[in-house]
């Protein structure tokens, strides 16, 4: 996902801005995710800045192989990842499925690797928002390298067709995608809460999930009786043939 133009842009006023907005959301929502291994799938800035606010004993983020821009602590394609199923406990994705040309086959991995009751974590901006409507508008994306917006809905639907259960949602950035943004100012230049004068929706969402166990249905004994009662009633030819030579 990482690119020197998207590194910029993230590196800048706004980029910046946004960034510290998404730290202090994550921060909460982390609050409840436990056990052992977070995964952050997909670079998003340079720091470790959206793990500030993990609870778990380790936490590592890989990214998409690019060789003239190595950044996370491991590179991989994401469809493909070097890790064992139902290995990880929490996996983030930060905007991750919007940079990539399979973002459905990057999710299906990221619920390989999840345990059963793990906790999945999605950034993404909102299409019908003024920050969707910027990023169509640009012809190299917004942020630079961005391939597609996916909506709140259609997430809701891939994850319910993987057996999730939504755990949370929530929209922020509610501010202008134009003009000078203020990092120093962090999140409160991208609000998290929607200010009563701002009209517009949010530009971006935060999807939490959680992984539901499956189990195997076990046979029912009544199934296995009324089976014998069947072929009970038919006649067995080989007793009717006993019968015969008897007699």
């Amino acid at each position: 996902m990482s690119s020197h133009a998207l590194r910029e842009w993230l590196q800048g006023p706004r980029g910046q801005a946004v960034l510290a907005s998404e730290t202090v959301l994550l921060r909460e929502a982390l609050e409840d995710c436990f056990g052992w291994d977070l995964l952050q799938m997909g670079a998003w800035g340079e720091g470790r800045e959206l793990l500030s606010g993990a609870r778990t004993r380790s936490q590592a983020i890989i990214a998409a192989t690019d060789p003239a821009d190595p950044v996370g602590d491991l590179q991989g394609r994401l469809t493909q990842l070097p890790i064992a199923s139902d290995s990880v406990d929490t996996v983030l994705m930060p905007h991750t499925l919007e940079f990539e040309v399979d973002p459905y086959s990057v999710l299906r991995e990221a619920d390989r690797i999840l345990v059963g009751e793990g906790k999945l974590l999605v950034l993404g901006f909102v299409p019908q928002s003024v920050w969707g409507l910027r990023a169509m508008s640009s012809r190299r994306g917004f942020p630079p390298g961005l391939r597609r917006l996916i909506s709140e809905r259609r997430l809701r639907d891939w994850l319910r067709l993987l057996g999730y259960d939504l755990l949370e949602s929530r929209r922020y950035l509610y501010e202008l995608p134009y003009g000078e943004a203020q990092a120093e100012r962090g999140a409160r230049a991208l609000k998290l809460t929607r200010p009563w004068w701002y009209p517009l929706p949010g530009g971006a969402y935060l999807l939490k999930a959680r992984k539901r166990v499956q189990t195997l249905t076990p046979i029912r004994p009544r199934l296995l009786e009324r089976r014998s009662a069947v072929l009970g009633g038919l006649t067995d030819p080989v007793r009717r043939s006993d019968s015969v030579h008897r007699s």
